[in-house]
């Protein structure tokens, strides 16, 4: 993947990769244009001028509303700077801040579950999808069963859970409500489009699950831990300089296990519950 190259991926849809490459971003933020004489511009990624441009070029004067699936700072600042000079509607949801959401992101409402989003030869259906962040969709396009997920999935690594606005139990219910539409491929926020919605959204619950057994197990061993000591043992198999991000989605493991009544936290400890 190129970033600043529009790539057509089907008759309605195109991608251009923005110029933000990093260990968490992959080859950088997907923004996705949808839509051929009345585009809605999905994940308008960061607020760098090239990528603008870029998107403003290839909307060529077409654009008429940004979509965004989440408030996070690598998918929509440029929305508000689009919306602005273009005078369209910002579509999407917000949540309180947490010092990761983009603040200058203020749809004219707040979006809603089951919504459509109608443009001349396509219609987007809103689905909610909190886990990553609470204010996460993702939008179906019905017309061919492209689902764009922004960070609900990502192609080649797992999504970082952040408490308190990301939420395990709701990040597997909502990966798992997927299937409840026709779904046949997913167009995510990082990496390529991955062909098989079912197959990845069951290896990404497996794998959930075994990291949760592996939360469970790690506490076994050491007894109770804080978050440091715990996260060297249930994430060994990752880069250690990924530790500060992996304890985040740990924590995010230990919550669901609260909230199952299966591990509770005393002074910055964590246990297995004795219930």
């Amino acid at each position: 993947m190129q970033a600043g190259v529009v790539e057509q991926l089907s008759p309605r849809v195109r991608r251009l990769v923005a110029p933000n490459p990093g260990p968490m971003t992959g080859a950088g933020t997907n923004t996705y244009l949808v839509g051929t004489d009345d585009v809605a511009v999905v994940d308008a990624g960061p607020a760098i001028p090239e990528h603008i441009d870029r998107i403003l070029k290839a909307g060529a004067g077409k654009i008429t509303r940004v979509v965004c699936t989440h408030t996070h700072p690598d998918h929509s600042p440029a929305a508000s700077i689009i919306a602005r000079q273009l005078g369209v509607p910002m579509i999407g949801a917000v949540t309180e801040d947490d010092q990761h959401q983009d603040t200058s992101f203020k749809p004219e409402r707040q979006l809603v579950d089951g919504e459509h989003i109608v443009g001349n030869d396509w219609q987007l259906r809103a689905i909610a999808t909190p886990g990553h962040v609470d204010n996460h969709f993702c939008f179906l396009l019905e017309e061919e069963g492209l689902v764009f997920a922004g960070d609900h999935i990502m192609n080649g690594s797992t999504v970082v859970i952040v408490p308190p606005g990301g939420n395990m139990k709701a990040y597997i219910e909502s990966l798992e409500r997927l299937l409840d539409f026709p779904v046949t491929a997913i167009a995510p926020g990082h990496g390529e489009i991955i062909p098989d919605c079912r197959a990845e959204v069951e290896k990404l619950v497996r794998h959930r699950l075994m990291r949760e057994a592996k939360v469970v197990a790690g506490l076994k061993e050491t007894g109770p831990a804080t978050l440091d000591e715990l996260v060297v043992v249930v994430y060994n198999d990752v880069d250690p300089a990924l530790h500060e991000w992996a304890k985040l989605s740990m924590l995010a493991h230990l919550i669901k296990l609260d909230q199952e009544q299966k591990a509770t936290e005393e002074a910055g400890r964590w246990r297995l519950s004795s219930v």
